[in-house]
């Protein structure tokens, strides 16, 4: 049975699934999701670039900030210093990160324990050949958060894959957009919120989409961040992704929402379906394509505060790789491994590319509120 199938008969025998349950389906099923039948989905052969994917240049920069949260942590780190990389894939940027600090913070390098969460059976069997030589600072990977982390939680481009309700403002207020079947094609109907925790949502941020507009209503981003806001001991946090604070996402400038798909680079679906002609691209064949929509950094970060945690900063991630010094000293030859250097930095750092999509949210428990390298850039001389 095909992903499109299972989902066709979970709906006929069950009704219609909430964008959430699609998302859970098509991105994370065991065996037939999107992320569970391949180690890796980006890069130049995958569906859409990541940081990672340009080169080490941001490994390395991340490398930088981990040892001043490090120092940071002063002797209650000297016992060992975790860091946990949720939504790592096959492992390459943590592969990144432990080349440049065995390079240039030893103390750094061997006081990580390194945690890989990955809810991929298929990308966790790959982690360890990704770290080659750096498997020994392995200490688990696992497809859970651990329970106690005292040091880094660390997560890149994770948040805006988690599964998301959408929801829509009709003329009798605020309505859920469910997938259902109209034959054997997925459609979206509207109806009454499959929970009162959508219209929560939107009432603690006190916003009210426009009539005839629609959003998304992320309850897992919030719910993970609680979560490894409690797991965490004592440290830091720090997630790449894209987003706007909420009255940004929330506003008319979004008022069709943020749910997209990619598939080889471009938004659009793997080869044209005439049963999906003419609807949601991101219906279309579950399981062969990314899913994902915008982050509520406003919410996530409500939710890390209520948890204890205190922001530290969520600059975006130009002005933070600047900060930790990404000009500094870039190669200037005209031999291969220095152009491309080069053109990879450009590639991170370029407004209207990932250097102003994505920003950087800091956080810290226990740690007092220091002015983080990363989040300096304005106050730096």
């Amino acid at each position: 049975m095909t992903l499109r199938e299972l989902i066709a008969h979970r709906i006929r025998a069950r009704g219609p699934l909430t964008t959430a349950d699609f998302m859970e389906l098509a991105l994370y099923h065991s065996s037939l999701g999107y992320y569970s039948r391949a180690p890796r989905r980006t890069g130049r052969a995958g569906d859409f670039f990541t940081s990672v994917d340009v080169g080490p240049q941001f490994g390395a920069l991340l490398a930088s900030q981990l040892d001043e949260m490090y120092r940071l942590l002063g002797d209650s780190a000297l016992d060992g210093f975790d860091l946990v990389e949720a939504g790592a894939a096959n492992g390459q940027l943590a592969r990144d990160i432990l080349d440049a600090a065995e390079a240039d913070f030893p103390e750094l390098y061997r006081a990580i324990r390194l945690t890989l969460v990955e809810t991929s059976a298929t990308a966790r069997a790959t982690q360890a050949e990704t770290l080659g030589r750096h498997t020994p600072r392995l200490a688990a990977a696992s497809d859970r958060m651990p329970d106690r982390v005292h040091g880094v939680i660390l997560a890149n481009e994770l948040l805006d894959a988690l599964p998301t309700h959408a929801v829509a403002m009709t003329p009798e207020g605020l309505r859920e957009i469910f997938v259902d079947l109209d034959e054997n094609r997925f459609v979206e109907r509207t109806g009454p919120p499959s929970t009162p925790h959508l219209a929560r949502y939107l009432e603690r941020l006190d916003l009210r989409l426009s009539p005839g507009s629609r959003g998304e209503v992320n309850l897992a981003a919030v719910t993970w961040m609680r979560d490894a806001a409690r797991s965490l001991t004592r440290g830091f946090m720090l997630l790449v992704d894209y987003g706007h604070p909420a009255s940004g996402l929330y506003s008319d400038g979004h008022g069709t929402g943020t749910l997209t798909t990619f598939h080889r680079h471009q938004v659009s679906t793997p080869e044209d379906d005439a049963d999906q002609r003419g609807g949601p691209a991101w219906l279309a064949h579950p399981g062969l394509q990314d899913i994902t929509s915008h982050v509520d950094w406003t919410s996530v970060t409500s939710a890390a505060e209520a948890e204890g945690l205190d922001l530290l900063g969520l600059p975006d991630q130009t002005h933070f790789l600047l900060a930790l010094g990404a000009l500094d000293n870039p190669p200037t030859g005209s031999d291969t491994r220095s152009i491309k250097h080069r053109l990879a930095l450009k590639t991170l750092l370029v407004p209207g590319g990932l250097g102003s999509t994505h920003h950087v949210l800091l956080l810290g428990k226990q740690v007092g509120t220091p002015t983080l390298r990363g989040g300096s850039f304005k106050t730096r001389n």
